[in-house]
């Protein structure tokens, strides 16, 4: 399982990773956010358990047979997360970042009921993730609603 987990949270890396190369900057700090925005130490802390607790989940899955949709949409969310980023924070596109969002929040949500289906301690795992992009989700619903004109 430990393979398995290290390569999880390898492709876990690879999506934090846009989160360096991609900083909010002050281009964000200069839009319109709403009251409920989290303090900006937040986000590496969340998304840094979130990383791992996902490849730990998926490392589970993995060393059961019949896991290959469950992996699949692994692969899935994991692609649309990094993309969301450099969508968003590089290329400034909050309508097409709500786009990807909403997508990665299908494709987690389909993830979760997949790892459910092999193992309940994965399914538990993913609970946060989905949790937390729905935060995401109106957040950057609110940020592209306030700030069109960017």
């Amino acid at each position: 399982m430990l393979t398995y987990f290290l390569l999880f949270l390898a492709a876990s890396a690879a999506a934090a990773a846009t989160g360096i190369i991609f900083k909010p900057g002050a281009w964000y700090e200069g839009l319109t956010r709403p009251g409920f925005t989290p303090p900006n130490w937040v986000f590496p802390v969340a998304w840094s358990y979130l990383y791992v607790s996902v490849a730990y989940a998926a490392a589970r899955v993995a060393g059961y047979d019949g896991a290959q949709m469950a992996l699949a949409l692994f692969a899935v969310q994991i692609a649309l997360n990094t993309l969301w980023t450099p969508v968003f924070f590089g290329a400034h596109r909050l309508g097409f970042g709500m786009l990807v969002l909403s997508l990665l929040w299908v494709a987690v949500a389909a993830m979760m009921v997949a790892f459910f289906r092999v193992d309940l301690i994965a399914g538990l795992l993913v609970i946060p993730y989905i949790v937390w992009l729905s935060l995401a989700g109106a957040l950057n619903w609110r940020v592209w609603r306030d700030n069109r004109t960017t």
